[in-house]
């Protein structure tokens, strides 16, 4: 039986060799956090958000990923660590196997779009076993208009079944967990795991491999809008600053994670925001921090006071990853028409712990697909089990996870963006400063928001400026309202030959990961790379 405010499509679950008991379609959030608080999936804050924890699985599976390698994929996936492949074969036994499973469970239907351009959009259907992995994915994408319900067809499907556990032998997985994608057949099985984030990064995966063919670069990115109507990229891995750097009060939020660059512009592809809530304060990221008090916002794994519901952000005992899912209307100066025009500034995010990085530096064009192609950041000690000390990580695109295609299909498409634009490209470190993680300091949000602004109102094209000897960039060397020996790292160290030393494997590290690239990328490129002093 079909139930829900604006019924289906009429294309149903039938289409998907399903046939459920109940089905619920498209429910709205007050019943899907209704529905997930009676079927006791989750519990109310004080204020009114969604709480809920998802065991033992608090991020991706990324080693349970897998795509299949069939005639859809075989020439275009960029197979190796991230891109594992699966037989046919495998894929069709666990397809059975998950339909079965399925089809004695109440079922949750969502109808959404991923993409707010009505050009390049994908109509995707994201079929839960629980509520709040429905309203999850409803927050997520973006919902249709009404009208568009009764003809929606979906083009690629997501199967979502936490309670669903892979046989290893059977499905040729390497665990109970799995993530499946067939690219042939459009679609996706997620099993074993209640991170919600795979249902998103599922979606984002299947963009970024469809969206090259038509000359659209796809971004793990976040953007907003100054109120000239200029918009700036953030590109970074978890944990470098995109959500917290683009919710600015100062500009128009357009989202805070994936978007795409067309020819008609840069547009999101969600309709949600997605944050990282550990150590979240009020001081320090107000319009975050107000979503946490609304009703609808989802929060994963932070704790919460039995009595007074009252949530602990700094309580990582349930998960360091804790997270936030809210529409991105919660931020109160977001873009209503979720897109803008081209970009005019990209910015590429870094925490460096090593703190050899400056705050800010400029790149050129070459500069700028290095770096994008190197994609670096650093774990600090405590982050996963075995880090004892900062270790470099090198992630193709900043996205690399997610990236179907070879990164040189990416950055081709980045090169040719930014110069067609003649866009003005820098790279920030939100990480240290005045030594390694452990004896320097985090470098301030103040200072690092005092940079950017400078640097998207264009006073950075006007200060002095100093070759770095080790990368090569251009660093200020005066900006006003920040400190001078912040812009020069070394000068924050209490010893410059330490420095030196730090530089020089750094640099290393750069030159040794991005020997992958090097029959992919011209020589200006290559010339591009940092050099030991």
């Amino acid at each position: 039986m079909r139930k829900g405010k604006y019924g289906g499509s009429r294309h149903g679950l039938e289409i998907h060799q399903l046939s459920p008991k109940d089905s619920q379609w498209n429910l709205g959030r007050s019943q899907l956090v209704e529905q997930a608080v009676c079927r006791q999936e989750g519990r109310l804050s004080a204020h009114g958000a969604l709480v809920v924890e998802t065991g033992r699985h608090t991020g991706r599976s990324a080693n349970d990923k897998f795509t299949v390698k069939n005639a859809a994929s075989e020439s275009t996936v960029d197979w190796g660590k991230v891109n594992i492949p699966m037989t046919q074969q495998a894929f069709d036994r666990l397809h059975a196997d998950f339909l079965d499973h399925l089809n004695a469970k109440k079922l949750y239907v969502q109808d959404l779009w991923g993409g707010a351009d009505d050009e390049y959009r994908l109509p995707v259907r994201v079929v839960t076993e629980t509520a709040w992995h429905s309203l999850f994915a409803r927050t997520m994408l973006i919902v249709p208009q009404q009208d568009e319900y009764a003809d929606f067809l979906p083009d690629y499907t997501i199967l979502h079944s936490p309670s669903f556990k892979a046989d290893v032998a059977r499905h040729e997985t390497r665990s109970e967990t799995v993530v499946a994608v067939d690219l042939q057949k459009k679609l996706v099985l997620i099993g074993g795991t209640a991170y919600a984030g795979e249902i998103k990064k599922s979606v984002f995966s299947i963009l970024n491999f469809l969206l090259p063919e038509q000359g659209v670069m796809p971004m793990h990115s976040s953007a907003n809008i100054g109120e000239d109507g200029k918009v700036a990229i953030f590109f970074g891995l978890s944990g470098t600053g995109k959500t917290t750097l683009s919710a600015d009060p100062a500009r128009q939020l357009i989202g805070d994670d994936e978007h795409g660059w067309s020819d008609n512009g840069v547009f999101n592809f969600e309709g949600g925001c997605y944050a990282k809530m550990i150590r979240l304060s009020q001081e320090a990221e107000p319009e975050i921090f107000a979503t946490t008090r609304k009703f609808g916002t989802i929060i994963e794994n932070v704790v919460m006071d039995d009595d007074k519901r009252t949530l602990d952000f700094d309580d990582n005992s349930l998960a360091e990853n804790t997270r936030g899912a809210y529409p991105v209307d919660f931020i109160p100066n977001h873009c209503e028409a979720n897109r803008g025009g081209a970009p005019s500034t990209i910015i590429m995010l870094t925490a460096d712990a090593f703190g050899i990085l400056p705050p800010i530096a400029r790149l050129t064009p070459d500069q700028a697909m290095y770096h994008f192609l190197s994609g670096y950041t650093a774990k600090v000690a405590g982050t996963e089990i075995g880090v004892k000390e900062p270790q470099a990580t090198f992630s193709a695109c900043f996205g690399a996870p997610f990236m179907p295609r070879h990164p040189s299909v990416y950055g081709d498409l980045l090169r040719q963006r930014i110069a067609k634009g003649g866009v003005s490209c820098w790279l920030v470190n939100t990480g240290w400063t005045g030594g390694v993680y452990g004896v320097g300091e985090r470098m301030p949000i103040k200072v690092t928001r005092a940079l950017l602004n400078a640097a998207l109102d264009g006073s950075l094209d006007k200060v002095d400026m100093r070759k770095d000897k080790h990368f090569g960039f251009m660093v200020p060397v005066h900006v006003p309202g920040v400190p001078d020996e912040i812009l020069d790292p070394r000068s924050t160290w209490s010893d410059g030959a330490d420095y030196d030393e730090k530089a020089a494997q750094l640099v290393h590290l750069f030159t040794e990961n991005f020997q992958q690239f090097e029959g992919h990328v011209d020589k200006d490129v290559l010339g591009a790379a940092p050099k030991s002093a």
